[in-house]
C-alpha cells in the first residue's frame, strides 16, 4: 500500500508540473505576440530567455515519467496516463519554440515601420491561445467534448492563416520593398498555425487518456 501511495503522489506531481508548464507556455505565446504588436524588444527578449525554464521543466517531467515506468511497473491505465503526459509536454515544448520564433521576428523588425496595422495576426493569436487554454482545461477535467471542440476550432485558425498568407504574398508582389517584413509576418502566422495544431494534438491526447482510442479530431 505504501508503494502505491508513493506512486499516486508521483502521478499527482506529474499532473501539477504539466499544468505549470502549460501556464508558462500560455504566457509565452501571449507575450510573444504582444511584443510584436507593441514593438517591445524587452518583452521579446524575455520570451526567449524564459524558454530555458520551459525546456528544463519538459526534461524534468520526461525524466520523472521514465523513472515511474522503470521503477513502478504501472498498470495499463496508469501507463496510459504517463504516456499521455509525455506526449502533451512534447507538444507544449514545441508551442514554446513557436513563441520564441515570434519573439525573434519582433527583434528582426526592430528597425522597420510596419507597413500596415496588425489586425489579423493578433486575432489569430487570440484564437490559438484560446485553443491551448481549452485543451488544457479538457485535460484537467478529462472532458472529451471540450477536446473535440478544440479540433473544430482549428478550422477557424487555418482559414485565418490562409487569408494572412495570401494577403502577405500579394503585398510582396505589389511592393518588393516589403519582402523582409512580410516574410517575418509569414513566419509569425505559420508559428501561430502550428501552435493551434499542437493544441489540437493535446485534444487528441485527452481523448486517448479517457477512451484509450487514438483518433484525429481535425484532418
Amino acid at each position: 500500500m505504501a508503494g502505491r501511495h508513493t506512486f499516486s503522489e508521483a502521478l499527482e506531481k506529474l499532473h501539477r508540473d504539466l499544468l505549470n508548464m502549460g501556464a508558462l507556455v500560455e504566457e509565452a505565446i501571449h507575450l510573444s505576440v504582444k511584443s510584436l504588436a507593441t514593438r517591445d524588444l524587452a518583452l521579446a527578449e524575455q520570451v526567449i530567455r524564459d524558454d530555458d525554464e520551459i525546456d528544463n521543466l519538459n526534461l524534468s517531467i520526461e525524466r520523472d515519467c521514465f523513472r515511474l515506468i522503470a521503477l513502478q511497473q504501472p498498470m495499463a491505465s496508469d501507463l496510459r496516463r504517463i504516456g499521455t503526459v509525455l506526449k502533451v509536454v512534447t507538444d507544449l515544448e514545441r508551442m514554446a519554440d513557436n513563441a520564441v520564433t515570434i519573439a525573434k521576428a519582433t527583434i528582426r523588425l526592430k528597425e522597420e515601420t510596419y507597413v500596415k496595422q496588425l489586425i489579423d495576426i493578433p486575432k489569430m493569436a487570440t484564437l490559438a491561445e484560446a485553443m491551448v487554454r481549452e485543451a488544457l482545461n479538457a485535460y484537467i477535467n478529462l472532458d472529451t467534448e471540450k477536446a473535440y471542440q478544440v479540433g473544430r476550432n482549428d478550422d477557424e485558425v487555418d482559414a485565418l492563416y490562409k487569408h494572412i498568407h495570401n494577403e502577405l504574398l500579394e503585398l510582396m508582389k505589389k511592393n518588393p520593398d516589403t519582402v523582409h517584413q512580410a516574410t517575418q509576418f509569414l513566419f509569425v502566422a505559420h508559428s501561430l498555425e502550428r501552435i493551434a495544431d499542437h493544441a489540437t494534438n493535446l485534444g487528441e491526447w485527452v481523448i486517448y487518456l479517457v477512451t484509450g482510442k487514438i483518433e484525429e479530431i481535425n484532418d
